[in-house]
Order: structure tokens, then sequence, then C-alpha cells
């Protein structure tokens, strides 16, 4: 307060200066006033809250002093605890964590004693019904038994020795109980096989019996155990399963496949008081196979008298998620055996039984009711459970596996005369016609009469208005030899299409999918499997040939003829064989031109050993030449003589001439070669060359007519183009310098079409000597 009075102070004194000096002794006066005031505020307000704070400081100080005294009062108890009480507490809980340990040791040891206890009780109780024959107790109590062993070996860290014996005590208790269960089994079901175990002939399924004894003989001391009490106790110690599966296999050997198999196998039971047989006989059927009815029948046979006095049983099988734990051995049996016995069924007796032509189809409907009643009768005996049902949806897919089974003995048919010999031919003309199925007519209706096929393989002819018609051979095929398989694969075609007509959509594609396939295994099955002969035999490179002209041929309308006849699947343009066509005709061609080449290859090498044709004054020179024109001409005549009413006349004489024109021109180029022919030289030239000409035109003989084969050698200079070549080449080496210079007329002469002036000239220098006579002749050919 004083500081801040002094402030003020020296404010107004400060200001003091601006004050007059007669106000300033008055205003001095009144701070004074003022700040005498301010102080004694201060001091009394100073005095007032010194007299309020004494007393509290007091009542803290007091409390501080207590604290202190509790501070050191726990401090004592404290030091109490910790060396008395804590001592005891340890003390007690040592003896707390002792007594449990002893607490959990002797429970242990009461369960464990406990389990030991069952264990024995178990294992006498067991032995005792063992002995009266209570196979169904025994087997419980082995259970029983077998429970507490496997407790006692689940607890860790306790471990006896006794375990061990127990285990072995009860693996004796257990295989003893079930030797005696397989005794009765054996009581139970006996089987008499033939000497040769294993087979399933008919002479070995017809010694083989089956005794099924429902009521087991009774002996003097024991009573009988019923049939469900063995079977009960072999399904607790967890042995029926094996049991069932023997049975179950043996059952499927020399039963159940074997009816299915043998046709002529029929069951024959016998009921006799105490024991059921099964036995068989064989009887004479006209038949090979047996229908699916009768089939069906002797199975149900079969089950119905195993049901009857084995199957029937009802049999405990808890935890196994079935109702109320109860099943019967039928359906245990029929879970072992059914995929294998309906397997069997399927293969060997109801794929036999499709249709082999869709006429058939309705008549299936029978087999259909038969394979649905068949189903119903094992599921009536608990057999089959209610949702199996793989022998009816195999039967009612009918129409898929008859398209399969169709497809699949079309091609192994189409297989059979691709790998068939191709030298068995027959003669196809174009007024022959195959033999083809009567293709149905196509009906009525607007669209049918506008797309209405033609009626060439009917009439032989083709209507193309009012007035005009074409030639019946229009478009045919030329006079040729194909292989008879060819021909029956052709027809094959046709009537896998005609079948293909009749049937449902699925089984039309089918069908014709299977033809093209047919056709795409010939492609490629033909030229490889036949590859060898093809290469070395001219005559089946023609065959095959013609072959493949034939199918193309008929490729080109084979869809169109089916075409309006089909279902709608396929009446939409794509029943087509049409791209198959150029892949045909190139195949053949290939396969006769690669022939082609080989005998020309031939011929170049025979008249390789013609020593070039030069001097041929040389005897030896002269009859290796004469020699290589015979070996030309032999195997020109009997490349004529294989291919003669097999080719086509045209593919024939074209195919001649080539070779033919092969030698020639080889001919030609050796003799134009030469650059020195003697006089004596020209002259054997000219004969080797006239033997040529001569024979050459004989090697054509397309016919078997002899008479009408002079027609195509008179032709000859049409397929051989080297013909009038060698013949002016023959004029020349007997002409003389004029003679050749009028055959050339400056150019213009028949020589010069033949012959360039540069090799008109070098065979002028060959024949003739350096004279004027030859220099003139010369500036004349240009």
């Amino acid at each position: 307060m004083a500081a801040r009075a002094g402030s003020l102070v020296a404010a107004v004194l400060a200001h003091s200066g601006r004050l007059d000096k007669e106000h300033l002794g008055a205003r001095v006066g009144r701070l004074s006033r003022r700040v005498e005031e301010l102080k004694g505020e201060v001091c009394t307000m100073i005095n007032k809250k010194y007299s309020e704070f004494l007393p509290s400081m007091q009542s803290a100080e007091e409390l501080v002093a207590q604290v202190e005294g509790l501070a050191s009062n726990i401090d004592l108890l404290k030091a109490g605890i910790e060396n008395e009480v804590q001592r005891d507490l340890d003390v007690a809980v040592a003896e707390f964590t002792e007594l449990k340990q002893q607490l959990e040791r002797d429970t242990l040891v009461l369960s464990v004693l406990k389990k030991l206890q069952e264990f024995d009780t178990s294992v006498k109780e067991c032995g005792s019904a063992l002995l009266e024959r209570q196979y169904v107790t025994a087997a419980q109590q082995l259970e029983k038994a077998r429970s507490s062993l496997r407790s006692l070996e689940s607890r860790r860290g306790f471990e006896l020795k006794i375990l061990k014996a127990l285990g072995t005590e009860l693996t004796v208790q257990t295989q003893n109980m079930i030797y005696h269960l397989g005794e009765e089994w054996q009581k139970l079901i006996v089987w008499k096989l033939p000497p040769s175990k294993g087979s399933s002939s008919l002479e070995a399924v017809v010694l083989s019996e089956l005794h099924l004894h429902t009521v087991l003989p009774q002996d003097e001391d024991a009573a009988v155990p019923p049939v469900a009490a063995v079977l009960q106790a072999l399904a607790v110690l967890g042995e029926l399963h094996s049991k069932l599966k023997d049975f179950g296999h043996l059952l499927l050997q020399y039963i159940l496949k074997p009816l299915i198999l043998h046709p002529s196998l029929q069951p024959v039971p016998e009921e006799q008081p105490d024991v059921f047989v099964l036995r068989f006989r064989s009887q004479e059927l006209a038949l090979d196979e047996s229908s699916p009815m009768e089939v069906f029948d002797k199975i149900k046979l079969v089950f119905e008298v195993l049901h009857k006095y084995l199957l029937s049983v009802p049999l405990e099988q808890p935890g196994e998620g079935r109702k109320e734990g109860r099943v019967t051995l039928a359906e245990l049996l029929g879970e072992l055996i059914w995929e294998e016995l309906s397997d069997c069924l399927i293969h060997n007796c109801l794929v036999n039984s499709i249709p082999t032509n869709s006429s058939k189809l309705e008549q299936y409907k029978e087999v259909i009711e038969s394979t649905e009643e068949f189903e119903k009768a094992l599921k009536r005996m608990q057999f089959l459970k209610e949702d199996t049902t793989a022998l009816l949806k195999y039967a009612c897919n009918v129409d898929s596996h008859f398209a399969n089974k169709k497809c699949q003995d079309v091609i192994m048919a189409a297989r059979n005369l691709m790998t068939s010999e191709i030298h068995n031919t027959v003669k196809i003309t174009p007024d022959s016609s195959v033999t083809l199925p009567a293709l149905p007519d196509p009906g009525s209706g607007d669209h049918l009469k506008m797309h209405r096929p033609s009626s060439l393989l009917h009439h032989g002819t083709v209507n193309l208005g009012s007035e005009s018609r074409l030639s019946p051979f229009t478009l045919c095929l030329p006079t040729c030899r194909i292989s008879s398989s060819v021909q029956q694969l052709v027809e094959l075609a046709y009537h896998t299409l005609l079948e293909a007509t009749a049937s449902t959509d699925l089984c039309c594609v089918q069908l014709f999918d299977c033809v093209r396939n047919i056709f795409q295994l010939f492609y490629e099955v033909v030229p490889t499997y036949h590859r060898e002969n093809l290469q070395k035999l001219p005559q089946l490179a023609a065959i095959h040939h013609n072959n493949c002209m034939y199918i193309a041929h008929h490729l080109l309308t084979l869809g169109h003829q089916f075409r309006y006849r089909s279902t709608s699947v396929l009446s939409n343009g794509a029943a087509t064989f049409v791209d198959l066509v150029p892949g045909f005709r190139r195949l053949g061609m290939e396969c006769f031109l690669a022939q082609m080449r080989v005998q020309k290859g031939e011929i170049l090498e025979r008249l390789s050993s013609a020593r070039n044709f030069s001097n041929m004054d040389d005897e030896e020179n002269y009859c290796a030449a004469n020699k290589a024109i015979k070996q030309v001409l032999h195997q020109l005549r009997r490349l004529g003589m294989v291919w003669q009413d097999v080719l086509p006349v045209n593919v024939y004489c074209k195919a001649m001439g080539a070779l033919l024109n092969t030698a020639l021109a080889e001919i030609v180029t050796r003799i134009a070669a030469l650059e020195d022919i003697s006089a004596e030289d020209a002259d054997r030239l000219y004969s080797l060359c006239r033997i040529m000409v001569e024979e050459g035109p004989q090697v054509f003989t397309p016919l078997l007519e002899e008479d009408k084969n002079k027609k195509y050698q008179e032709e000859v200079p049409v397929y051989v183009h080297k013909w009038m070549t060698f013949k002016e080449l023959m004029i020349i080496l007997q002409a003389n310098l004029q003679e050749i210079v009028d055959q050339w007329a400056d150019g213009k002469g028949p020589l010069a079409e033949e012959f360039s002036a540069a090799e008109v000239k070098s065979l002028i220098r060959a024949l003739f000597q350096n004279t004027e006579r030859r220099a003139a002749a010369l500036a004349k050919i240009k």
C-alpha cells in the first residue's frame, strides 16, 4: 500500500508542474489525508487476517503430530506381521498345497482302481457270457473293457505296467470271441465251391452251392444262439463289415455276375427244414444274350431268398447317423456290392439291350419299366436306398446311349473297312448306282416344296425346267475302279444319315457328327496304315486316288440329300460335308503324284545308264543305250497294265503321257548336248529313237478292249508334249544341211517350233564337219 501511495504521490508531483501553484497545496493536503486513510485500512485488514490464520495453523500442527503417531504405530504393526503372521501363513499354504496334491493323487488312484475294477468285471462277464454262448452280451462287455482300458491309457503322467498286460488280455479275449463268432458264421453260411477257385466260368458256377442255415444244428449241452445274436455280436466288435465284404465278393463272383454273364444259367432254390440251398443249372438257349427282364428276374429271385433267410436281420448300429441306430443286413450288403453289381448290369446287360436301330426304340420302354420294377423290389428289401436310381437313369437315357452305341458301332465298322485290303476293287461307271438306302419322301409343306431335292439318284436326270434336260452322266464320276471297302464305307455313311433322320434332335446331331468323324478318320488312318504299300505299289496308289475322288464326289451332295429330311437342327444348312471335299481331293492327288515322282525317278535312273548316248559306234555304248530304252519301255508297259481299267481314262492318259514325256525329254536333252555325232552315231541314235516312236504309243492301253485303245494311241501328241520335238530330232539325225534349213524355214518351220536356234546350231555342229556349206547353213539359222 505504501508503494502504491508513493507512486500516486509521484504521479501527482509529476503532474503538479502543470497545475497552478495555488491549487498545489490543497491537493497535496487531500492526498496526504487519503494516504493516511489507506494506511489505516491496510493495517486493519492485516490484523483481521492474522487473527483468522493463527487458529488454523495451530490445528494443522496438532494433526501433523497425530499423523506422525499413527505412522509410528503402523510401522510397529507391519514389523509384527512380517515377523510372526507371514511365517504362520506360509506354513498354512504349504500344508494346504500338500493336502490338495494328496487329494488329487487319491482321486486319480480311486478312478484308476474303479476303471480296473470295471475292466476286470467286464472281462469276467464276457467270459461267462461266452461260455453260455450269449455273444451279444459278451461282445458288449468286451467293448466296455476296451473303453475302460482306453480311458486308463489316455491318462498322461500316470502309467501302469499292468496296462500292457491288460491290453494283451483284452486282445486274447477279443480274438477268442472273434474265433467263436467265425465258427458260428461258417456254420451259418456255407459255400461249396468248385476245385478251381477264382474261376467264374459256366462249368465252375454250375458246381457252386450256397447253404444258409437259418437255424443252426442244436448241440446236446448248450442252446443254439439265434442268427441275429451272431450278426449283432459281429457288428459290435466291428467284424461284420469284413465278413459281409467277403460274403459279397463270393456272392458277386459265383452267383450274381455269372447270372448276368451266362444267359443259360438258372438259379435253383431248395428249402429244407433247417437249411436253404441255392444251386444252379445250365440249360440250352437259342440266344447268346438274355434280355434285361430275364436277368432282373434271376437276380431278384436270389435277393428274395437271401432276404428271407439272412438279410432281413435288424442290427443295432449306433453312432453312424442312421435313423434310430438300426439297420438291416441287406442295407449293409447293398452298400458293399451295389456299385460293382450295377456296373456289371449296365455294361453286360443293359448295354447289349440298347437298340441298334431307331425303329426299335419304342420297344425299349419294356426294359425301362422292368428296370424300374427291379429297383423298387430291391428297395422294398432295403437292399437299396430310396435315392438310388443308377440303373433307371441309365435305362431312361436310352436316346443318348443309342446314339453312343450306334456311333461306336459305325466307327468300328468304318475302321475295319479302312484297314482292309485296298486291292479288292469294284468298277464304277457313270451309269452305275451305289446301293443306297431308299431316302424317304421329304413330305408336304411350302418350305419343302420350295426346296425339293433333286431326284438324281432315282431317275438318272436332273430337271432344269419344262424343256431342258442335262445328260444323265452330267457330273458323274468317270469309269474307274475303287476299293470295295470304300464303297461300303460310303454306303455306311448313307445308312447312318438315314438313321439320323428318324432320330431325336440330339441323336440326329450325334449321328451326323459321327459320319463326319468317319471321313476325318479315313483322312488320317488310311494314308498312315497303308503308307508302305501306297509308296511301293503303283496300282494301290491309283486305287487310293480313285477312292479319295469317289468320296469327295459323294461329299459334294451328301449333306444336301438329307438336308430337308433331317430335324430342324440340321435343316438350317449346317448338315454339309462340302468343306471336306478339297482335303480328300488333295489327299488323292498327293498320293498319286508321289507315285508319279517315284516312277519318273526310276525312268531317269534307267536312262542314266545309257552313257549319255555318246559314241554309239562303240558296240558296248550302243548296247547300254538300247538296254536303257527297252527298260524304260518295259516300265511304261508294266505301269500301263497295272493302271489299266483302274484309273479314269483321262487320268490314265495324262499320267502315262507325263511319264513318256519325261523319257523323251531326257533323251532329247542328252542327244542335243552331244558335241560330236558321227554318221554311224546318227544312224544308231535314229534307230533308238525309232524304237521309242514305234513302241511308245503302245503303252497307252487304258481299256481292256484292245480295239478301243487305238484311239488313245493315236492321240499320243496330245498327252506327250515332247512328242513332236522328239520326231523333229529324228528328222535332224537323218537330214542333210539343206533339209535342216528347209525345216527351219527362217524360224517359221516346224523345226523352229520345237528347238531354239542355239540348239539347232549345236546339233548341226555336232553332225556336220566344218565346211563352207555348214557355215552357210548356220548363217541361215537365226
